[in-house]
C-alpha cells in the first residue's frame, strides 16, 4: 500500500508512440500509409483512442503483424508474483499450515512473495531477546513466524522478498533482522529492501526537508554495512519507490551508488483522492494505458542503462487499498492482463499485484470472504487471479515485436510472445465497454503456421465480480482450476488466423506451427 495517493506518470503524449518513437496516426489513411513503412520497427502499439465503437456498426477489423526475426530475452521464471503488507507477514506464514494458499501458488509456478508496504515502516517491527518491540509498533514480527513462512516457501516454491522499515532508523536492529531473516528463510530468501518509498517520507513527516536521494542513501548505507558485518550475502533491492516520475530522480543515483542486485519501484495507474474520482472506463480507458507504457519506459531506462534488472513489485489498480465496484471487478482482470504482459514484453524482470486477504473489496487477487474462512486460510480467487492464470503461460516465451492496425479505432491492445516449441502466444485484451462491436482480428502469422487455440477470459461485465470464467471455467472454491482439454480451434487461411473478441474481454491464442519453425 503507498504512502501517497498520488499517480506518477511521465508528461502525456499527443499520438501513442511505440518505444522506437515512431507516432501512429489517428487517420486511417494516414495509418494504411505509414504501417507499410514501420511494420519491423514497433514493438506493442495500441490503438488506445477510446472510441465508443456501436455493435450496430458491424465487427470493427484489427490487423496483426509480426516479426520474429528479433526475439527479446525470455521471461524470468519467477516473474509472476504478490505482495502483501508486512504487518500480515505472521498471518500468511500461518497458512503453511493449514488452507490452500499454498496449492493456488503452486498452480502459477515459481514466484516471489514480497512483504512491505506502509505498515513496513510503520507498524510491524523485528523482535528478538535483545530487541524489545517499540512503542510505535502495533505489529511485532518473531523468528517463528519466518521459519513458518519458509515452510510456506518450500510447499509451494515461492521465494520471498523482505522489507525492513527505515522510517524508524535503527542499523542494529535491522542486522538482527536481517540475520534471522537470512537464518530462517535460507535460500527461499530473494533479497532486502530497506524502506517502503522513501522518496514520501518528508511529504508524510517522518523526515525533515529537505529530503533527497543523499539524505535516503545515506541512511540505507549504515543499514547495508550494518546487515553485511552479521549476515554477509544477502541482495539487496531498492529503491522502492512510488512511481516512475519517482524513480526517475532516485533510480539513476540508487544503480551507481548502491548497486542493488535488484531494483524495485511502484506503479497504479489511479490514485484514490483522483479528481475525478476513480472509474472503470478511467482504468480501461486507452489514456491510462499509454500513460502506463510511458510510466515503463521510464523505469526500464534505468535498468537497461545501469544492466540491473528491474521489478515492479507493488501495483494494482487504484492506491490505498483499491476501491470497490472498480478493483473487485472483472475490469481489474483486464487491466492486469495487460499490464502483466506489457511489463513481460518490456523486459521486466517480475511483478507483484498487492492484496489484502482480508479485503474482498478493495484490490487482491486473493481473499477470504468471512473472517472464519480467514482464519482458516479458506482464499478464493478474486478476478485479478484470472490474469495470473492467463499469462502464466508465458513464462519463458520471448516477446515479439508487433504491429497491431485498425482504421477504426478501437481499444485492443495485442501483444505478441514466441513460445520454446515455436508457437506463437497472442494476447488481446478488448477494453471497450458492452455494447460496442466486436473486433473482428487477423493475425498475420505466415504459412508456416497451422492452427490456433483459444483461451478465452470473460465475464457478464467489466462490473461484474462474479461469472468469470477462463476457458469457460471458473476457480474452484478449494483454489484449483484446470485448462478444459478442448478449447475452440481456428485453422490458418493463407497464412492468417481470423477471430472474433468480444468488448470487454481478453484472450491467449496459441499458435501452432505446422513444421516446428517460426514463420516470418
Amino acid at each position: 500500500m503507498r504512502y501517497d495517493d498520488t499517480v506518477t506518470y511521465d508528461v502525456p503524449t499527443a499520438r501513442v508512440r511505440s518505444s522506437f518513437g515512431v507516432p501512429v496516426y489517428r487517420s486511417g489513411l494516414l495509418l494504411s500509409v505509414a504501417i507499410a513503412s514501420v511494420a519491423v520497427a514497433l514493438l506493442v502499439v495500441h490503438l488506445l483512442l477510446g472510441v465508443n465503437r456501436r455493435a450496430e456498426h458491424g465487427p470493427v477489423r484489427v490487423a496483426v503483424w509480426i516479426d520474429a526475426r528479433h526475439p527479446g530475452a525470455p521471461v524470468p521464471q519467477r516473474f509472476l508474483g504478490l505482495s502483501f503488507e508486512l504487518s500480515s507477514l505472521g498471518q500468511i506464514a500461518r497458512y503453511a499450515d493449514s488452507g490452500n494458499l499454498a496449492t493456488l501458488l503452486r498452480s502459477l509456478g515459481p514466484g516471489v512473495l514480497r512483504f512491505g508496504g506502509a505498515s513496513a515502516d510503520t507498524q510491524a517491527a523485528w523482535t528478538d531477546p535483545v530487541t524489545p518491540r517499540p512503542a510505535w509498533a502495533s505489529v511485532a514480527l518473531e523468528i517463528g513466524e519466518l521459519r513458518k513462512l519458509r515452510k510456506l516457501a518450500a510447499r509451494s516454491g515461492w521465494r520471498v522478498l523482505l522489507t525492513i522499515g527505515l522510517i524508524h532508523y535503527d542499523p542494529r536492529a535491522a542486522a538482527r533482522e536481517a540475520r534471522a531473516a537470512k537464518a530462517a528463510l535460507g535460500p527461499w530468501l530473494a533479497g532486502i529492501e530497506v524502506g517502503n518509498e522513501p522518496n514520501t517520507y518528508a511529504r508524510h513527516h517522518f523526515r525533515p526537508l529537505p529530503w533527497t536521494y543523499s539524505q535516503y542513501d545515506a541512511q540505507v548505507a549504515s543499514y547495508r554495512r550494518a546487515i553485511a558485518r552479521v549476515a554477509p550475502g544477502i541482495p539487496f533491492a531498492g529503491p522502492d519507490v512510488s512511481g516512475s516520475n519517482a524513480f526517475a530522480r532516485w533510480g539513476p543515483s540508487e544503480a551507481i551508488k548502491e548497486k542493488p542486485a535488484l531494483l524495485t519501484g511502484h506503479h497504479y495507474p489511479l490514485g484514490c483522492h483522483d479528481t475525478p474520482a476513480p472509474t472503470i472506463a478511467r482504468l480501461l480507458s486507452g489514456r491510462v494505458r499509454r500513460l502506463e507504457r510511458n510510466s515503463l519506459a521510464s523505469y526500464m531506462s534505468v535498468s537497461r542503462a545501469s544492466a540491473i534488472p528491474l521489478r515492479l513489485d507493488e501495483t494494482n489498480t487504484v492506491s490505498c487499498g483499491g476501491k470497490a465496484g472498480i478493483s473487485n471487478t472483472f475490469a481489474s482482470a483486464l487491466w492486469a492482463v495487460d499490464y502483466i504482459t506489457q511489463t513481460m514484453v518490456g523486459d521486466a524482470a517480475g511483478i507483484n499485484l498487492q492484496g489484502n486477504p482480508a479485503n474482498c473489496r478493495g484490490y487482491s487477487p486473493l481473499c477470504a470472504t468471512t473472517p472464519a474462512r480467514l482464519a482458516r486460510g479458506a482464499l478464493s480467487a478474486q478476478p485479478e487471479w484470472y490474469a495470473l492464470l492467463l499469462t502464466k503461460a508465458l513464462i519463458g516465451d520471448r516477446p515479439l515485436r508487433t504491429t497491431v492496425a485498425s482504421p477504426e479505432q478501437p481499444n485492443v491492445a495485442v501483444m505478441t510472445l514466441l513460445a520454446d516449441d515455436g508457437s506463437l502466444h497472442f494476447v488481446i485484451v478488448d477494453d471497450d465497454p458492452p455494447g460496442a462491436s466486436a473486433a473482428a482480428v487477423s493475425l498475420r502469422v505466415g504459412r508456416t503456421f497451422r492452427s490456433a487455440r483459444i483461451l478465452p477470459l470473460t465475464a457478464p461485465s467489466p462490473s461484474a465480480n462474479s461469472g468469470i470464467e477462463l476457458g469457460g471455467r471458473a476457480v474452484a472454491r478449494d483454489g484449483s482450476w484446470r485448462e478444459p482439454t478442448r478449447l475452440r480451434q481456428i485453422a490458418a487461411q493463407g497464412g492468417v488466423i481470423a477471430l472474433t473478441v468480444p468488448p470487454s474481454s481478453a484472450a491467449l491464442v496459441t499458435v501452432t506451427p505446422a513444421h516446428g519453425s517460426v514463420g516470418h
